[in-house]
């Protein structure tokens, strides 16, 4: 493949990412210390993204599969994504903020199968020249965050505008990209299109729909970290905890180069609980760690994510990819998506906030704080019980020691 196409393509995941990872992590904090505010107002702001994961699978079916060209539909979402970034930066009220970032997260959030589906189309050999590509992306998240994080811009506007900036940037560089035309135009769009009876019918299976449950409820607890993590690190005096969060990433990065040599000797099913587990051990180590001596508990918990995230989801996307057939991998794909990142993380987006709000004190001088050791071991009992009854009820026959399939990469986002 071109040398040449493979940077740019590198270069479109890097700002793809840059424009998510710089308001994700830290717009909790924002929105509870400047604008005031509750816990359950900001993590209804965070489901934003969940209700734009519901909608992507229908758009790209709708839209982009079957009248615009990649890269042109690209430009537009990120012009029009850009300019609702920059109002949302400039609001008081929950309802502006919430509107703007809702009208946000439905041109952004088609992005990321976008840009996996562009590049899918350029590339010769996906399973060995799509990872670098997509570890791009992670990096632009990280590089954004460190930005934030050293600048100190966490509980100001700013990261909204540096995302506006960057989704404009990131709109003018599609229009350079080649030209992607849609492959399936002329077809008559449908609802079985995307989810065909036939995937839907993968969830009959007792392990599939296990897994699929599972994955819908560890969901719940997962989203009290991108939502809250911020907020308890500055709350709890940590400095630059942008820029500390960025090592999740960095440990994602490392996990992922070690998730072959883990599922030879483990196989779906404890990969899967280990993932799980980590979210417990992670949720512990918050509740007791502190900004002083017990600092390492936090580093802890942000180092984990690695696991957190790639043992449970891409160990996922691989058991997926191996139950359903050739030709239903992609929808089956999507559906998990839409049931994890789409449902799950939404209904963990209210949780969240009704939580936070349930522990939140009030100060004497009138500052709030909140009791975050009970926010923490809530999250960590409902990931724990959620392993429990994983670990009773969930069967795999696939034999330990398996092959670790490399044919082709999952298209999820990274978190």
């Amino acid at each position: 493949m071109n040398q040449q196409v493979k940077i740019r393509l590198g270069l479109m995941m890097f700002l793809n990412y840059v424009i998510w990872g710089a308001w994700y992590v830290t717009i909790g904090t924002w929105l509870s210390t400047a604008r005031h505010f509750t816990g359950q107002q900001v993590g209804l702001v965070y489901g934003t993204t969940a209700v734009g994961a519901i909608v992507a699978p229908f758009f790209v079916g709708l839209i982009a599969d079957k009248f615009f060209a990649t890269e042109k539909l690209l430009a537009t979402l990120h012009f029009a994504g850009g300019l609702l970034l920059f109002a949302a930066s400039r609001q008081q009220s929950f309802f502006a903020v919430y509107s703007l970032m809702l009208l946000h997260c439905l041109c952004y959030m088609p992005t990321l199968a976008l840009t996996n589906s562009l590049s899918f189309r350029l590339i010769h050999n996906p399973g060995k020249e799509f990872g670098p590509i997509r570890v791009m992306g992670t990096t632009g998240w990280i590089f954004i965050g460190l930005v934030v994080g050293k600048l100190g811009l966490e509980a100001t506007p700013m990261p909204l505008v540096l995302g506006a900036g960057a989704s404009m940037l990131m709109a003018i560089y599609s229009l350079t990209l080649p030209h992607t035309p849609p492959l399936a135009q002329g077809e008559k769009f449908s609802v079985g299109s995307l989810f065909p009876r036939e995937a839907l019918s993968l969830l009959k299976e007792r392990s599939m729909a296990i897994f699929a449950i599972a994955s819908f409820l560890i969901c719940i607890p997962l989203t009290f970290y991108f939502t809250f993590t911020n907020v308890f690190l500055n709350e709890s005096g940590v400095k630059n905890a942008a820029g500390k969060m960025t090592g999740g990433q960095l440990s994602e990065l490392v996990c992922m180069l070690l998730i072959p040599f883990f599922f030879r000797r483990l196989g779906v099913k404890y990969m899967l609980a280990a993932g799980m587990l980590a979210w417990v051990l992670r949720y512990m180590l918050f509740a007791y760690g502190n900004a002083g001596a017990g600092v390492w508990m936090f580093w802890g918990g942000i180092l984990l994510h690695g696991i957190c995230y790639d043992f449970f989801f891409v160990t996922g996307q691989i058991y997926i990819d191996r139950k359903a057939p050739p030709d239903l991998r992609s929808a089956a794909q999507g559906l998990i998506a839409f049931i994890t990142l789409g449902l799950g993380m939404f209904v963990g987006s209210w949780v969240s906030g009704v939580l936070v709000d349930r522990f939140t004190l009030t100060a004497v001088n009138g500052a709030v704080t909140h009791d975050w050791r009970a926010v923490w071991l809530s999250a960590a009992v409902v990931s724990a019980v959620v392993l429990v009854a994983f670990l009773l009820i969930f069967s795999e026959k696939e034999r330990r020691g398996a092959e670790f399939p490399v044919s082709e990469p999952m298209a999820g986002a990274s978190l």
